[in-house]
């Protein structure tokens, strides 16, 4: 930051009022993202080691006016030709949703944990139970909020191509094109980041539209617009919900990216590039393959890697700690060729498959349903059994066209009057 600030002032040799400027500033700035360029002035102007840049003796200087250079669209190198829209001004963003300026900065508005329980409120939130775990919190955007989220994320997000190593999210790659690069290796690592979307700081949003091209402003009204802090309410809730640990508790009650929305995923993908970079770098030192989908993290290599895996680890967690996304100690598994090697649901042994016991559980309710009707096997309260059963099969199939095959057969010689 330093180096910037010379750069900006022409020096070559750092004044002693400089760094003690920067530190006071950052630490007089709350939000997760910097401070515009009139609050910057401002903060300037306030700071007293700004009178460290007149004689001492001197009076502190008045300044009546701050000149702030207009807005404009400039994108870092790398991104100058990826055709994202070109919004310098507030307008332009506002004629570019086809909403008005006080609209949109009322939906980027972050919304008080005071609020009524349902009150003017941009999401809805839904807990969704997980097995000896506690529940998920889904915060899904109302339909406006939607909307603008799904046009941030067509025309500037999915314009922006993430690391080779990310398989998640994205359009071409899938859960097995990610397992289908370690299959058949003699050792394949498994490791989980913990709490994913919450750990990324509003902060790198907001540097990621910076460095697309967008001013200031309206690189805070497109993070402000993604992202969401989960009502004190909501929080408080039940029983259930109190099972979730104070940490995720606290990063829910803080601006993140909420799970639920249609740009956290791309959002989440992008703002780690350099984490993958990083453990690309690392399992490419060793030999060794690198992917990740969503928060899943998959390593494999040779018996040579196999044998340096104790050591290799605690880099990772390394690697990811000083990037601010912890792994999840529970959830980290080496799994040699001795015994099943599981990636993402998949089998990857020797080549992608998929595991027999989901296989034969989907066997058995095809079969039961040929021979007593689907009614009875439609345990789970499915509102369309015969889709579900379908989208089923067809996830076999993606992987093992003879057991889809098999599978399909069973399911054309059904009897759906039977439900």
């Amino acid at each position: 930051m330093e180096a910037v600030a010379l750069e900006a002032l022409g020096e070559n040799t750092c004044p002693a009022w400089l760094p003690v400027m920067i530190a006071e500033i950052m630490a007089s700035t709350a939000t997760p993202y910097p401070p515009g360029p009139d609050q910057l002035a401002n903060l300037i102007r306030g700071s007293a080691a700004f009178t460290e840049i007149w004689d001492l003796g001197q009076p502190r200087p008045h300044v009546a006016k701050v000149s702030v250079a207009p807005p404009k669209f400039a994108p870092i190198a790398p991104f100058r030709d990826i055709g994202v829209p070109e919004l310098a001004t507030t307008e332009a963003l506002a004629t570019w949703l086809s909403l008005s300026v006080p609209l949109i900065e009322w939906l980027a508005k972050p919304q008080t944990h005071r609020l009524r329980p349902g009150s003017a409120r941009h999401y809805s939130y839904a807990w969704i139970p997980k097995r000896a775990r506690p529940p998920r919190l889904i915060e899904a955007p109302k339909p406006i909020l939607k909307g603008i989220q799904r046009q941030i994320l067509h025309d500037i997000l999915d314009r922006v191509p993430p690391h080779e190593s990310a398989h998640g999210y994205r359009k071409g790659r899938s859960c097995v094109s990610a397992a289908q690069l370690h299959a058949g290796e003699a050792v394949v690592v498994c490791a989980d980041l913990k709490d994913f979307f919450l750990r990324i700081s509003l902060g790198r949003v907001h540097g990621l539209f910076r460095s697309l091209g967008y001013p200031w402003r309206i690189a805070r009204l497109l993070t402000d617009l993604c992202g969401t802090a989960t009502p004190g309410d909501i929080l408080a809730g039940d029983g259930t919900r109190t099972m979730m640990d104070d940490e995720t508790r606290r990063l829910l009650a803080q601006r993140h990216l909420p799970q639920g929305a249609p740009t956290s995923p791309a959002l989440a993908n992008l703002c780690i590039r350099q984490l993958d970079r990083r453990l690309s770098g690392l399992a490419h030192s060793l030999s060794a393959r690198y992917t990740r989908y969503g928060d899943d993290l998959a390593f494999s290599g040779d018996p040579d890697f196999a044998g340096r895996v104790e050591r290799f680890l605690p880099l990772v967690q390394t690697i990811c700690a000083d990037a601010g996304l912890p792994l999840n100690p529970r959830k980290t598994r080496v799994m040699g060729q001795g015994g099943c090697q599981r990636l993402l649901g998949l089998v990857v042994n020797r080549h992608v498959n998929v595991p027999r016991a989901k296989y034969d559980r989907l066997k058995a309710i095809l079969h039961n349903s040929l021979r007593h009707g689907p009614g009875a096997e439609n345990r789970a309260g499915h509102p369309d059994f015969r889709a579900h059963l379908a989208g089923q099969i067809a996830w076999v199939e993606s992987i093992s066209r003879r057991k889809g095959h098999r599978l399909h057969l069973m399911f054309d010689r059904i009897d759906w009057s039977r439900t």
